[in-house]
Parts: C-alpha cells; sequence; structure tokens
C-alpha cells in the first residue's frame, strides 16, 4: 500500500465547496491555497487525473485538525493527508506510488473475491476440497510449465502496455472512432471507453468521478488488509477465512486472533 495515498477506509468524502461560498481567507491561507496551486499544477503536467475534481483544503482529513503536506493537495483520489514520512514529496514518485496502490488494490480486491466465492460454493455443495492456499498445487487442464508460460506471455503483454501508457498516456489507445463520439482523454490508471466503461460512469462531471474513484481506492486498501488476514490465517490455522469466521461465532471467546500465539 502507498504511503503517501494512504488512508483510513472510515473517512468519508464530501463534495468540493465552491470557491464563492467559502468565508473570506486571510493573507496567509491565501499564500498557502496559492502554494498548493502551483503543486497541483506541476504535478498535473507530470500526470495527475485532469478529469477529476481537486478537493478543497476543507477535505476529510485521517486525522481531524492536522494539516496535510502540501504535495498531497487532493487532487489525487483517496488523498487524506497521510504521508509522515514524506515519501510522495517527489511529484514523479507521488505519481507512481499513486499508479502501484491503484494497481495493486484492484488485483487484492479480485484476489479477495477469488478466495471467498469459491469457498462459499463449497459450503453450498457446488465444489469438493476447496482451500485457496494450496490451489497451485492441483492438477488443472494443462502442466504448471504450459500454464507459467502462458501466463507470463499475457500477463507480460498487459503489463507491457500499461507501462507504456504510464511512460506516455494515450499511445496505446484502441478506442474506436466513432461519428459523433468524442473519445476520453487519456487518463493514466483509468483506460474507461468502450471496453472498459460502456455506462460512461466514470468520464461524467468532475466531482462524482472523484468520489466514484476514492470509493474504489478506500475499497482496494480494504481489500489488501484482509489478503494479508487470510494469508495470516491460512498461515496459523490451516484454514479459509469462512471457516476462521464460523469457528469464532461459535467460540469467540477461544477462537480468535490472539489464540494464534497461544501454545495449544
Amino acid at each position: 500500500m502507498a504511503l503517501p495515498t494512504g488512508s483510513f477506509a472510515a473517512c468519508s468524502l464530501q463534495p468540493r465547496v465552491r470557491a464563492a461560498s467559502r468565508a473570506p481567507t486571510l493573507p496567509s491561507q491565501n499564500a498557502t491555497v496559492a502554494r498548493l496551486a502551483g503543486h497541483r499544477a506541476g504535478a498535473t503536467k507530470s500526470g495527475v487525473s485532469a478529469v477529476c475534481e481537486p478537493l478543497g483544503p476543507d477535505r476529510p482529513l485521517w486525522f481531524p485538525g492536522s494539516s496535510p503536506p502540501p504535495w498531497l493537495d487532493g487532487s489525487l483520489p483517496g488523498d487524506f493527508g497521510f504521508d509522515p514520512l514524506g515519501l510522495g514529496s517527489d511529484p514523479e514518485l507521488l505519481r507512481w506510488f499513486a499508479q502501484a496502490e491503484l494497481m495493486h488494490s484492484r488485483w487484492a480486491m479480485l484476489a479477495v473475491a477469488g478466495i471467498l466465492v469459491p469457498e462459499v460454493l463449497e459450503k453450498w455443495g457446488f465444489m469438493e476440497d476447496y482451500s485457496w492456499f494450496d490451489a497451485g498445487a492441483r492438477d488443472y487442464f494443462a502442466d504448471p510449465w504450459t500454464l507459467f508460460v502462458s501466463q507470463m506471455a499475457l500477463m507480460g503483454w498487459a503489463e507491457g502496455r500499461r507501462w507504456a501508457d504510464y511512460l506516455n498516456p494515450g499511445c496505446v489507445d484502441v478506442e474506436p472512432r466513432l461519428p459523433n463520439r468524442k473519445n476520453p482523454v487519456p487518463d493514466v490508471g483509468y483506460p474507461g471507453g468502450l471496453w472498459f466503461d460502456w455506462g460512461n460512469w466514470g468520464r461524467g462531471s468532475p466531482e462524482p468521478v472523484m468520489v466514484l474513484r476514492t470509493k474504489e481506492i478506500k475499497n482496494g486498501r480494504l481489500a489488501m488488509l484482509a489478503f494479508v488476514g487470510f494469508w495470516f490465517q491460512a498461515v496459523y490455522t490451516g484454514e479459509g477465512p469462512i471457516d476462521n469466521l464460523l469457528h469464532h461465532l461459535a467460540d469467540p471467546g477461544h477462537c480468535n486472533v490472539f489464540s494464534a500465539f497461544t501454545s495449544h
């Protein structure tokens, strides 16, 4: 999880307050806003999305009353001003961290769904003897080397195109050119268009787009934490998350996180 954009998922997103409705600001506040605006302009040139509406200085923060660093100016989804080590002070590093967190979040959400859904299907009798942590040792339609090489080729192609788009936004655009239709502006990490956003949910008005992207990154952060929890449970209990949950509900006093550290 990238620290510069990390936050507690419990934080809620509020729409940006228009400048006309804000109270008059002091000279020192004007200087701060000007500095943030200058940094935002520089960050946009380095790749921060121009589709989202940046949140104002009154946005919710990870710690109420704290002052966010100037490089976390509300222009990134899920930005709650959390960067105690200053890892995102370099605009290029901040751009990389944001993309890395976004990709890890999406993979984690897929992984959590891929663990929970088959285990539920096993409980309902649609699958037999399922456990996510030894799934790689099972026999499939092809031998392990064939599957490995095929996966490396397919993932290499996809990741290569993603990397090219990161270096040169829009260079791998495959959107069809249709009459009377304006194609979306290239936005790294959010391909959109007919292939990935046929409902045009992610390219509407700026504020709802920021809300949707913030929800995605918050759910992704929860998924990354959930996967770490699944891994911890598998190592110490040898069971999946559904089994662990059922055992905890049956005997919460003895089946809990603390029981993993007690001797049997």
